[in-house]
């Protein structure tokens, strides 16, 4: 298994895995991505296989020294020792290159057979009717995923939308996207990806059309608005939205999409830009139940693990329940650093101490050496959680349920966005402590 701590700084550079190219035919139903010409490879030790594109394998003995260089792990040692081991045995004859593009820091040990390709999903059926789908591991190595051949649109593409783009493409997805600011486009269309020229063309050109815009009036906009999502909506077409926004935004989405015959899933995700970039986020759905196993090779490729959670609204309400938390949580560390210093008290004392403790997370230790070295560069924008803790307080008062966490967090991050932090990572509320 792969450590869950995948965010810490020495694993996000160790983003290699060795790999051995094998000549064989591939199983049929591992179907050949299009475009770009691909290698079919086979990875030592953790018997996956996956179409690679040709320019992310990198020869092994040129670049050896370089990757060992950046992945200092100890695991990662024990991947190129197998390698190593195997080039022995084979007397140096087999080529062996290193694939950079993978996610995860494996210990690799050599594969001797070609065993079918088995499909990489657990379902879990729990009492309250959730499904999770995730890798069958837990360890999201996406390089053995099936890509669908269903063609597929992205509208957003922003922090979190960058890099479930990216990731979709390297999985072999067909990709068209679109964003408000077109620059952002020319990235993905240099990786392969398409080009709409409004969210109506994205939609009427693909099966399944993905969104992730920052609050709900962009949502109702990218959909209502001039030359928007439902102009493209036609009987079949699937529609997945993927921002962060309150359940009544939701559920009239899912009317006016289903009301032409569209098909309707929403799909927020909890993590941040470098989980997002990764692969590794968490993906919480509900709506339409086949949408969701439509979209199974997407958040394989985007994600470690995905939960359906029955009717529309129900992920919205789950995912400002978690964001709410989080937001709570990250005030109080930083109202705890800045007591600390105001007590004449080490601050990363306070923080090797609480890393050492219950609490101990990568997003601690994370956020924190970030707030002490002033790092506020957005992984997570701070507006963006201030947002999310203010539609959880106003869900909280939809059915009386009273939020005064929630709401005393919500006023520090008020505090933050006046003092210009809007822009900056969540940390940032740190800052409405010190001024």
């Amino acid at each position: 298994r792969a450590p869950k701590d995948r965010g810490s700084g020495v694993l996000c550079r160790r983003l290699t895995e060795f790999e051995r190219l094998i000549r064989m035919i591939p199983p049929k139903d591992l179907k050949k991505p299009r475009g770009k010409k691909c290698f079919f490879v086979k990875f030592f030790g953790t018997e996956d296989h996956a179409w690679i594109k040709v320019e992310q394998l990198k020869p092994y003995h040129p670049h050896k020294e370089e990757m060992i260089k950046i992945n200092k792990g100890k695991r990662f040692q024990q991947a190129v020792d197998a390698v190593e081991e195997y080039l022995k045995k084979a007397k140096g004859k087999d080529q062996v290159r290193i694939f950079t593009n993978l996610k995860s820091p494996f210990s690799l040990q050599p594969a001797s057979s070609m065993e079918p390709i088995t499909k990489r999903l657990k379902i879990i059926e729990e009492d309250t009717g959730s499904t999770s789908i995730q890798a069958a591991d837990s360890t999201a190595i996406n390089g053995s995923i099936t890509p669908t051949d269903k063609r597929i649109g992205f509208l957003g593409l922003g922090l979190m939308g960058s890099g479930v783009v990216s990731n979709l493409l390297k999985m072999g997805h067909v990709v068209t996207v679109w964003n408000r600011t077109a620059e952002k486009c020319d990235l993905f269309i240099q990786e392969g990806a398409r080009l709409g020229r409004t969210p109506a063309e994205v939609v009427s050109m693909c099966d399944i059309t993905f969104s992730c815009v920052s609050d709900p009036k962009a949502a109702r906009d990218l959909v209502l608005g001039p030359s928007g999502v439902l102009q493209g909506i036609r009987p079949g077409k699937c529609y997945v939205e993927m921002s962060t926004v309150d359940p009544e935004t939701t559920i009239e989405l899912a009317q006016v999409i289903t009301s032409r015959g569209g098909r309707f899933l929403e799909a927020p995700v909890s993590g941040s830009q470098q989980l997002s970039n990764d692969g590794m986020l968490v993906i919480v759905a509900a709506g339409d139940r086949s949408v969701y196993e439509d979209c199974s090779s997407c958040f394989q490729a985007m994600g470690k693990t995905s939960f359906f959670i029955g009717e529309a609204g129900n992920a919205a309400r789950m995912m400002l329940i978690l964001n709410m938390v989080q937001g709570s949580f990250m005030a109080t560390i930083a109202e705890g650093l800045t007591l600390a210093q105001a007590t004449g008290q080490s601050q990363q004392t306070f923080l090797d101490i609480l890393c050492q403790g219950q609490m101990a997370s990568t997003f601690v230790d994370q956020k924190c050496q970030n707030i002490l070295q002033g790092n506020f560069k957005p992984d997570y924008y701070l507006k963006h959680i201030q947002k999310d803790l203010r539609l959880a307080i106003s869900m909280g008062d939809s059915v009386n349920h009273p939020t005064p966490m929630a709401a005393a967090a919500n006023e520090v991050y008020k505090r933050a966005k006046a003092l210009d932090q809007s822009d900056n990572d969540m940390s940032a509320v740190y800052r409405a402590y010190i001024h």
